[in-house]
């Protein structure tokens, strides 16, 4: 079964330095219908103005990912972690026992655009962690990457969960066939252009569930 969540039915949040649509219930939105799916808990899609960014704030017990679309954004935290994540880097940090973070616009006047990711870790805990890997090469050449996944198969990010999550950039008409293990569930999300699955035609920020399916197809016209 596969259920669409639209772009336009997202939580929405404008505090001018930060534009942000919320997939699931975050802060001040909250929709008991979508407060997470199994293990997923959030995904939010933000636009950050230049120089602007979150002060030091705390997490725990979470397995945060940041996946940056366009500009770049500059992290640190209490683990003494200071980096910049680029388009094609994806960050994982296991908040764990507990972690303070920042996050800024690494650009001084460009917007910068991600998405950031929560992921109910398999227990409370962990010790916090930090890991970024660039797969900007392969999603230049491959239909689907392994991102990240609770393994660290195929050169992924390590999370502390079973979830294999992926990620695609396709600029040229393509075809694929993904196919679930037995008993696992998917969410796609649409960063941007168009996708045609299960005879549905989803575009730039609409979402989509799927349980007890054998195999989708995902179409692009490029």
């Amino acid at each position: 079964m596969m259920q669409v969540r639209r772009s336009e039915e997202r939580g929405h949040a404008d505090h001018g330095w930060l534009n942000s649509y919320h997939t699931f219930s975050f802060a001040d939105y909250h929709e008991p219908e979508f407060m997470g799916y199994r293990a997923l808990r959030v995904i939010n899609d933000d636009k950050i103005s230049g120089g602007r960014g979150f002060p030091t704030h705390p997490h725990r017990d979470m397995e945060i990912i940041t996946y940056v679309i366009e500009g770049s954004l500059e992290h640190k935290d209490t683990l003494g972690t200071s980096s910049v994540i680029r388009p094609g880097e994806v960050q994982r940090m296991t908040a764990g026992t507990g972690i303070q973070h920042s996050e800024f616009n690494h650009e001084k006047t460009a917007t910068t655009r991600l998405l950031q990711i929560w992921i109910l870790p398999d227990r409370a805990g962990h010790k916090p962690g930090y890991e970024q890997i660039s797969f900007a090469d392969r999603l230049a050449k491959e239909d689907l990457v392994l991102v990240a996944s609770g393994t660290g198969a195929g050169g992924s990010v390590t999370l502390h969960q079973d979830v294999n999550l992926f990620a695609a950039k396709w600029t040229d008409a393509r075809q694929k066939e993904f196919t679930f293990n037995q008993g696992r569930y998917g969410w796609l999300q649409m960063v941007s252009g168009k996708l045609e699955v299960a005879g549905q035609a989803l575009g730039q920020g609409d979402g989509a569930s799927f349980a007890g399916e054998n195999q989708i197809t995902l179409r692009s016209a490029g």
